[in-house]
């Protein structure tokens, strides 16, 4: 159970909307840990730029990219 709640991304303060909105049109969904995040906009913001980076193209190829991610998250025993 999370300790913070995930902000609505309506209720979100401006510039942590903004990068909410921009997950939506990327993704087609609010991830649940930025609006999580969105309790600090200046920390989501820095997450949501530093996922950016990680997921850009680059060397490594983004399909081994997301299966580090989701190999992390299950060592982690992360619940999403």
């Amino acid at each position: 159970m999370p300790r913070l709640p995930a902000i609505d991304p309506k209720d979100a303060a401006s510039d942590a909307k903004a990068a909410l909105d921009e997950f939506h049109r990327a993704r087609g969904n609010y991830p649940n840990m930025f609006r999580t995040l969105a309790v600090r906009p200046d920390i989501m913001l820095s997450a949501a730029t530093h996922m950016q980076a990680v997921t850009a193209e680059g060397t490594v190829p983004r399909r081994l990219k997301e299966l580090c991610i989701l190999l992390v998250s299950t060592l982690n025993s992360c619940e999403y």
